[in-house]
């Protein structure tokens, strides 16, 4: 799968509300109503990349979870990092 171009990534992310690009990732942090909140989250994001078989790097830390994405054997942000944010920004809004 190849990277995709800084313009690509911008456009995409003006649809994904609160992700950014971080050099060769895009991430999000999501504030939760507590720390079991921010557990069950992580459990709905977890579903869905295994779903996808790409998997991100996650960080709780009380009622936040960083969500981080790339896709390294790419070197770089692919679809496949704009897809799963996609369905992680359904699981976080449900």
């Amino acid at each position: 799968m190849d990277t995709l171009d800084a313009t690509t990534i911008d456009t995409a992310l003006a649809d994904l509300d609160g992700w950014e690009r971080d050099g060769d990732t895009i991430r999000r942090t999501y504030r939760c109503d507590g720390f079991r909140a921010a557990i069950d989250l992580i459990v709905r994001i977890a579903d869905r990349a295994d779903e996808a078989n790409h998997h991100p790097e996650l960080t709780n830390v009380y009622d936040r979870v960083e969500v981080v994405l790339t896709t390294h054997d790419a070197g770089g942000i692919t679809q496949k990092d704009l897809d799963l944010a996609a369905a992680i920004e359904e699981v976080a809004s449900a």
